[in-house]
C-alpha cells in the first residue's frame, strides 16, 4: 500500500498565520506530489518534504487539483529545479495553468472594482497585479474524469467542480483516502466546511460535489486547508450538506 504524507506548511500572510497541506504519495516506483503552494514556496515545500523523510528530487509527478495561486504557484519553479517532474491537470483547468486563459481570481477581482469603495481599489489593484505575476507552466499530461491512474496502488481522478469549474480531488481505493483539495476544508472549530465559499465559481456545484464524495468510503480525508480530518468523514460531510441543503 502507498505511503501518504500531508506536508504541513505554516506561513504568515499579511500578519495572519496560515497553513496549507500539499500531499506526497510514495509508491514502489513513484513519488507523487499533489499541489505545491504559493509562488516562492519551493524552499518551504522542500523543507516540509525533508521533515517527512523525502527529497523533492525524487518526485516523479505533480498532480494539480486546480489553478488557484496557492495550489499551482510554485509549479513552474518546481519544474525548472526538477525537470523530470511530469505535471498533470484536469482538462478544464489546463488553459489557466498554461497561461492560455486569465485566472478566475483575476476575473473576480477585476469585476469587483466597479462595486467597491474608492479607498479599497488600490489594494484590489495590487492583488490583481500580484496574480498576474504567477508563472504559467506546461502540462505534460491531461487527466480524465473518473480515470484510475496506475501509480501507487491506483489513484482515481474525482471531479469536484464548484470552487472552480475544473476542480478535482483524488481518491486512493487501497487506503480509502480522499485528497480533497479545496472541495472541502477543515474550519477553525474542527468541522468540515466549503473552502472559501464566498469565492466559489459555482456554489451550487460545490454542494453537489459534496454529494458526489458520499459515493466513496473514506477512512482518511486530507484537506488542503486544515490537513487530516479527525473524525467520521462521512458523518461530517452529511452535516455539511445539511447546512446548505
Amino acid at each position: 500500500m502507498a505511503e501518504i504524507h500531508g506536508l504541513e506548511i505554516e506561513f504568515d500572510q499579511n500578519g495572519e498565520q496560515q497553513t496549507i497541506w500539499p500531499t506526497l504519495i510514495k509508491g514502489n516506483a513513484e513519488l507523487i506530489l499533489i499541489d505545491c503552494g504559493y509562488p516562492g514556496f519551493l524552499p518551504r515545500l522542500e523543507a516540509a518534504a525533508a521533515r517527512s523523510g523525502f527529497s523533492l528530487d525524487a518526485i516523479t509527478k505533480l498532480l494539480l487539483t486546480h489553478h488557484d495561486m496557492d495550489h499551482m504557484g510554485s509549479a513552474a519553479a518546481l519544474k525548472r529545479t526538477y525537470p523530470r517532474v511530469e505535471i498533470m491537470a484536469y482538462g478544464p483547468e489546463i488553459p489557466y495553468i498554461t497561461g492560455g486563459r486569465k485566472a478566475l481570481r483575476i476575473e473576480q477581482a477585476e469585476a469587483s472594482l466597479s462595486q467597491i469603495p474608492a479607498e479599497e481599489k488600490q489594494a484590489v489593484e495590487q492583488f490583481i497585479g500580484f496574480l498576474k505575476t504567477i508563472e504559467p507552466v506546461e502540462v505534460t499530461r491531461p487527466l480524465l474524469e473518473g480515470e484510475l491512474l496506475p501509480w501507487c496502488g491506483g489513484i482515481e481522478v474525482v471531479p469536484t467542480p464548484g470552487h472552480t469549474a475544473g476542480h478535482i480531488s483524488f481518491y486512493l481505493p487501497a487506503s480509502q483516502t480522499l485528497i480533497a483539495g479545496d472541495a472541502v476544508a477543515i474550519t477553525e472549530d474542527g468541522k468540515l466546511g466549503l473552502a472559501n465559499p464566498q469565492y466559489a465559481e459555482d456554489l451550487e456545484e460545490a454542494v453537489k460535489s459534496i454529494h458526489r464524495l458520499l459515493n466513496y468510503r473514506i477512512s482518511q480525508l486530507i484537506c488542503y486547508h486544515g490537513g487530516i480530518y479527525q473524525g467520521d468523514a462521512e458523518a461530517a460531510l452529511r452535516q455539511l450538506l445539511r447546512e446548505y441543503d
